[in-house]
């Protein structure tokens, strides 16, 4: 029989508000150590910002949250729960594909590609997890998309499909495909890095506006002002381990580390 989320919690001292659970993470690809021993701790209803320069690890830590890399060592918890594994008698074991992707339906992910349906309009994006996935209604999938197209500023765009749109409201249709599933967290991989400059102050908004309604979010970004008005913590990787943590806005003020100090000079 698996452990429980409390079990877990007890086991390996989560504490009791943490949503993002990490300890010793590390990723290799074959002789490539990726993650060398991430640990990170996100409060529920928190907003974690991780930079750093390319190749530093960022997103492949990201994406080892909802398991679409399998971790090479380490723990890694959602709300107390492992994702793609099982503990059973002090061993992991890998979840079947269904009970995976139910998993997977509690981790929203936004790209730096939008990743919408083509084919599909937007509201037809929007309500094709809910109802396949959650079994949920349709006319409550469908109601419940017009929602959050409303929170997201694009109640006019029901019946347009993704090419119709700017990049700016293609990534604010995926955020609210992503909430529509009801997610207990957000994850983020720079996801205004392919927008035009004019465009990334929209999709920004619409991030500020989950903050203060308590999502809880881990945001792989460039953009230090967001980290610094938004984050409660600010994470610097480098080289697959993280160099400094702490308050944004005192990490940037004065960042501890030489390496840390470096790469903010050069993005700020």
């Amino acid at each position: 029989m698996s452990n429980t989320p409390s079990e877990n919690r007890a086991r390996f001292g989560v504490p009791e508000n943490s949503m993002v659970f990490a300890r010793g993470v590390r990723k290799s690809y074959g002789p490539l150590e990726v993650l060398k021993g991430v640990d990170i701790d996100v409060p529920a209803g928190s907003v974690a910002c991780i930079i750093g320069p390319s190749g530093s690890g960022k997103s492949t830590f990201l994406r080892c949250i909802n398991h679409l890399e399998k971790l090479t060592g380490g723990i890694l918890l959602v709300d107390g729960a492992f994702v793609g594994y099982d503990l059973r008698d002090d061993r992991l074991y890998e979840v079947k594909d269904d009970e995976l992707c139910q998993r997977r339906a509690e981790i929203g992910m936004l790209f730096q590609s939008f990743n919408l349906f083509s084919h599909m309009t937007v509201m037809e994006n929007l309500v094709e997890a809910p109802i396949h996935v959650r079994r949920m209604p349709a006319e409550q999938a469908k109601a419940e998309a017009l929602e959050l197209l409303a929170r997201v500023g694009l109640s006019d765009k029901v019946d347009r499909y993704p090419r119709e749109l700017s990049g700016g409201q293609q990534q604010r249709v995926a955020i609210a495909r992503a909430m529509a599933m009801k997610p207990k967290v957000l994850l983020f991989d720079e996801p205004t890095s392919a927008l035009d400059p004019e465009l990334v102050g929209e999709v920004l908004q619409v991030m500020r506006d989950l903050a203060e309604a308590g999502m809880t979010m881990v945001v792989v970004t460039h953009e230090i002002g967001f980290a610094r008005e938004i984050g409660d913590q600010l994470i610097f990787m480098d080289g697959g381990v993280i160099v400094e943590q702490g308050d944004p806005r005192e990490m940037i003020a004065n960042p501890q580390s030489p390496r840390t100090r470096e790469f903010l000079s050069k993005v700020l």
